[in-house]
């Protein structure tokens, strides 16, 4: 084999390797974006629950009457005070704080624990 094609051999080698390389680059990218926007939907569902879940401890203290260690009690032993304390402090700053906010179907009220 000649010098010429040694170098044009070397070179075609070369480009696959950067070629493959690159391929390899986008793939990973593609996937690293995926898991990115998963997980902030993920978080914007867990922002929306926990908001829910503060809706409706809202309403049971201010609506119903019961004090806020009350509200927890009837909740059963899924958090205590101070998540109950910190979910009603989100639902005061999220954007829908109406008074309706609170009714809502089973799947909003379960959007925290489906699959």
């Amino acid at each position: 084999m000649g010098k010429q094609s040694q170098w044009q051999v070397a070179r075609r080698t070369a480009r696959d390797a950067r070629n493959e390389r690159q391929r390899e680059r986008q793939e990973r990218e593609k996937r690293l974006e995926d898991l990115a926007v998963t997980a902030l939907v993920a978080v914007g569902k867990v922002a929306e629950c926990e908001r829910s879940a503060g809706e409706a401890l809202r309403a049971m203290t201010e609506d119903e009457g019961l004090t806020l260690g009350e509200a927890v009690e009837w909740c059963g032993a899924e958090f205590g005070l101070r998540e109950a304390t910190r979910l009603r402090r989100l639902a005061g700053s999220g954007e829908h704080t109406d008074d309706h906010a609170v009714e809502t179907d089973d799947s909003e009220r379960n959007c925290c624990i489906e699959r």
